[in-house]
């Protein structure tokens, strides 16, 4: 099944009507905009002219019939393919971390070729595709698809790749699921306000997970486990995302929480997503080695 990107939300609420309704273990692709809902064509787009109300599009939402609230949603990213050969950004008084020291916006039409990013002052970066906004519907009232919470959202994780899964907590039934804010590359932080933003095209496998009780969200690779945790401020963020992975390990296995807390010290790292939204986004990785020494995983291991 294919969403197109005419049918997108700019708020994650229990009251959008779904644009489709699948199985548990269905594969979905996910049309996407880009960020400005595809309204910067050229760099010389005047930036003041922007419609800011169509900004973070989440292309969906779709209802997963199994889906009730206190599930979890297991979201595998099984490919994600950019429709354009050029990504967008933008720098301007007052956004991002120094956006104090502007004097006025830019925009800039960054060029993608075979495989890279072709970046001011002849800088090549290889492309590392991620989602930006990807959630379901919060339990409580609607919050807009800039902001991140524990419902996923904005969260600008540059870990929200190709092959990675993600774990998302079921507040409504059928879940309502949505994704976009695709980025062809973004570095942690996400300083400017914006990675390389881009449309495209995701797929994914939804699966409804019952009775499973997990520190939300979560995030998986090849390697690396991670909790992914929001809040107002970055010590805030950085604070819950390290408690919710002790306690992840403390709550699945024999472990207190004191020797919980020491080897994530040793052996974990705090990492940021971002600090430029209105929450910001904090993950901590701990590696699957010291996982499965602890027989430890997201979709088993409860003591």
């Amino acid at each position: 099944m294919k969403i197109s990107n005419d049918r997108v939300v700019y708020a994650m609420s229990r009251d959008n009507q779904p644009v489709a309704t699948v199985k548990s273990g269905s594969e979905v692709i996910f049309d996407t905009c880009d960020c400005f809902s595809d309204q910067i064509t050229a760099a010389d787009t005047v930036f003041q002219a922007l419609d800011w109300q169509r900004i973070n599009p989440a292309t969906g939402p779709v209802y997963i019939e199994e889906a009730q609230p206190g599930d979890a949603l297991r979201v595998h990213i099984k490919r994600i393919r950019f429709t354009r050969d050029n990504a967008v950004m933008v720098t301007a008084p007052n956004l991002g971390v120094i956006g104090d020291e502007l004097q006025a916006p830019e925009v800039s039409i960054i060029p993608i070729d075979n495989g890279k990013a072709l970046l001011p002052g002849g800088v090549e970066v290889a492309l590392r595709p991620m989602i930006g906004v990807i959630g379901v519907a919060p339990a409580g009232e609607a919050i807009s698809c800039g902001t991140p919470d524990s419902h996923g959202g904005n969260m600008d994780c540059k870990e929200i790749t190709e092959g990675s899964t993600l774990w998302l907590p079921v507040n409504v039934p059928g879940a309502l699921f949505a994704l976009g804010d695709l980025h062809a590359a973004m570095g942690d932080g996400e300083v400017s306000v914006c990675g390389l933003e881009i449309p495209g095209e995701v797929t994914v496998e939804l699966t409804v997970v019952k009775n499973r009780k997990l520190p939300l969200p979560m995030l998986e690779n090849d390697d690396t486990l991670f909790t992914l945790a929001s809040a107002l401020t970055l010590d805030e963020a950085a604070s819950m995302a390290t408690r919710n992975m002790a306690h992840f390990i403390a709550d699945n296995t024999e472990l207190p929480l004191f020797q919980a807390i020491s080897i994530l010290s040793i052996t974990g790292d705090l990492q940021v997503c971002q600090v430029v939204d209105p929450l910001k986004t904090c993950r901590f990785a701990l590696p699957k080695t010291v996982a499965a020494q602890l027989n430890l995983s997201i979709a088993g291991g409860e003591k």
